[in-house]
């Protein structure tokens, strides 16, 4: 087979693959469309239960009402198909891997996904009701709290993705001491650094408050020493050696 005809077999088995994915997110999307509204105020259910007595959100768009619910929707339907979207992409690039890699990506696809849903039930069961009693608790007096329910929406999809991500950081670190790219012990000499470092993506990946600031960057940090510790059996005892620095 010519490499022109291997690249279009690639070609179309890569758009296969992702009308597959696609059609997943599609089906999601249609079984929870009819909840949309439900949805919603379970997303928001975290903030009204901190509100004060009287308060509500509101909408200050004409469409927002059915927007809102509408998108998130489509992004929960996401995120519920994701190891739809994972296994597709695992499907596409385990052929060309050797054996030793497809025992270490597989598992590691599987644990990406879980704490991507793990870092999102920790925004959402532990960092919102504390940031959100927070926020409501220094509103100056006289200033009534009614959110838009776009800007709540858009403010906790960011705070979904911001830690969905940051508690990808094990699977990040077991890659880098698999590939050769650092080793534990580099990375625990790195510790003091690692710390100021999370507690800066915490500010900038949060709301400019101390209480999710200090959610993200804490978790993050643990996940970093989890990580060294599962680093420490997927790198090549050689490997200490290439990263000493030369006497």
């Amino acid at each position: 087979m010519s490499d022109s005809q291997t690249l279009f077999s690639h070609l179309v088995e890569l758009r296969s693959r992702l009308l597959k994915a696609l059609l997943a997110v599609l089906l999601v999307f249609i079984s929870l469309a009819y909840f949309a509204q439900d949805l919603y105020h379970l997303l928001a259910t975290p903030l009204l239960e901190v509100m004060p007595t009287g308060a509500q959100m509101i909408a200050t768009d004409v469409a927002s009402p059915f927007f809102a619910p509408f998108k998130l929707t489509m992004v929960l339907s996401f995120f519920v198909a994701i190891p739809v979207v994972l296994y597709q992409a695992w499907g596409f690039i385990a052929p060309g891997l050797y054996r030793n890699e497809k025992r270490l990506i597989a598992p590691l696809l599987v644990c990406s996904t879980l704490l991507f849903y793990g870092g999102i039930a920790f925004a959402y069961y532990v960092v919102f009701p504390l940031a959100f009693a927070f926020f409501t608790s220094v509103a100056p007096e006289g200033v009534t709290i009614s959110t838009d329910i776009n800007s709540y929406l858009d403010f906790v999809l960011k705070l979904f993705f911001a830690f969905g991500m940051s508690f990808q950081i094990p699977v990040a670190i077991i890659l880098m001491c698999w590939t050769g790219v650092t080793t534990p012990k580099a990375l625990r000499e790195k510790r003091p650094y690692v710390i100021v470092g999370v507690f800066v993506i915490g500010m900038l990946l949060t709301p400019p408050d101390v209480i999710s600031q200090t959610l993200l960057a804490v978790p993050m940090w643990l996940l970093f020493e989890l990580g060294v510790l599962a680093g420490s059996l997927y790198y090549r005892p050689e490997q200490e050696t290439e990263h000493q620095d030369p006497p």
